[in-house]
């Protein structure tokens, strides 16, 4: 088996192998969760974006048995065509009401709101506004729009500032992550919303690693900073926090409407199942009822923010439970993550074209379900592979 037009294949896996670029799947033989077993070995879980511990939660389970039991395991269609049932609509409301907004709309993923809702907004003529770190969704929705796409330095409000001033485009859209999901850190969103109203720009804010997690009822870095209603497009994720699968845009009940008509990756694409929608609406209500969720998660945050910035890491601007472990080189990283997982650590090597050439990384992760004494475990275990790492990338600790 195997065509001689796809030869060339092997000598792209080839050179991936040798730059340290190949990737290759882990398959889980457990749920999500603060420990997951792997290859047969149980190892404390430090990669999930499963920010709240929800995704193997049993109510969750049991709530996306019941919405499969009661509107069947698929949509069946797109939502235009014969796919819109009862808790479509009943999700979308909740998550209106959660984002304080008169709408909502569910899309299959992220990266199906940030690569089909950008191209609903403008098109040639106008402009995007994309921070240089964010998500590789929002570039990809950016390209497809046909927009002009201009890329500002990262958190840089003084470039975005004048690249704004000099702009001539019909429409302009500022595109940012609220959390970024490489280094934790978060955008100045009163600053781009005071740009945005200077100079009549729209504002997008992509909130799939702060929603749940930040802001007095969890909503994310808009509530958390007072300017939710200066947001254009809320953009959120399910498959975060809330432990299930899918995303949503909120906004105006006019953005919705447009989004419905022109967005070509709701328009063109079967509706998300039942279960993943009622494991959603379960989540919600968790995210209403149980606060401390929210407050355990920020308990260990803190702490690991201490450990790693006695190890010499950078860390000040991290805002969320995301921990760029920045070690240099590809090598570097794959060593460190090998051998975290020696330790009993499960902690993946990040690397280019994720995140910038020469600052792979591992990229830590906590939930509120883990404990105190993993994240203890895990920065002893660190200080010791950081002086067993080869020379490259950042100083050793001893070295600082």
């Amino acid at each position: 088996m195997g065509r001689a037009a796809l030869d060339w294949v092997d000598g792209e896996l080839e050179a991936l192998a040798a730059k340290g670029l190949r990737r290759a799947l882990e398959p889980l033989a457990s749920m999500q969760g603060p420990v997951v077993t792997v290859d047969g070995r149980r190892l404390v879980n430090l990669c999930s974006n499963d920010y709240l511990g929800l995704a193997g939660d049993a109510r969750l389970r049991a709530a996306a048995a019941a919405a499969a039991e009661r509107e069947g395991a698929g949509a069946g269609a797109a939502r235009l065509v014969a796919g819109d049932l009862p808790i479509h609509g009943a999700l979308e409301a909740r998550l209106a009401a959660f984002k304080r907004a008169e709408a909502a709309l569910l899309f299959n993923s992220g990266y199906h709101a940030n690569a089909g809702v950008p191209a609903a907004l403008v098109g040639r003529g106008d402009a995007i506004f994309s921070d240089i770190l964010n998500h590789a969704s929002i570039i990809d929705g950016g390209l497809l729009s046909r927009a002009e796409l201009v890329r500002y330095r990262h958190l840089d409000v003084q470039e975005l500032a004048e690249l704004l001033a000099r702009s001539t485009a019909r429409r302009k859209l500022v595109v940012t992550d609220a959390v970024f999901g490489m280094d934790g850190d978060a955008a100045p969103l009163r600053e781009l919303a005071d740009l945005c109203d200077r100079h009549g720009a729209m504002l997008y804010v992509d909130e799939a690693h702060s929603a749940g997690v930040l802001g007095p009822t969890g909503a994310g870095l808009a509530e958390a900073l007072g300017v939710a209603d200066r947001v254009d497009v809320h953009m959120g994720t399910l498959g975060k926090a809330l432990g299930s699968f899918g995303a949503y845009v909120a906004g105006e009940r006019r953005l919705v409407e447009l989004l419905v008509s022109r967005a070509r990756t709701f328009v063109f694409t079967t509706a998300l199942p039942p279960a993943a929608c009622g494991a959603a609406l379960a989540a919600l209500d968790v995210v209403a009822s149980e606060p401390g969720r929210r407050a355990r998660l920020h308990a260990l945050a803190a702490r690991m923010k201490d450990g790693l910035a006695r190890l010499g890491f950078d860390v000040a601007r991290v805002v969320a439970p995301i921990f760029p472990v920045v070690l240099g080189t590809e090598e570097r990283a794959l060593a460190a993550s090998r051998a975290m997982r020696a330790r009993g650590f499960f902690v993946r090597a990040i690397r280019p074209p994720t995140v910038p050439r020469g600052t792979s990384r591992l990229r830590v992760s906590l939930t509120a379900a883990h404990g105190p004494e993993q994240v203890d475990a895990f920065l002893a275990g660190l200080e010791e592979v950081l002086r067993e790492l080869p020379p490259g990338g950042r100083p050793s600790p001893d070295a600082a």
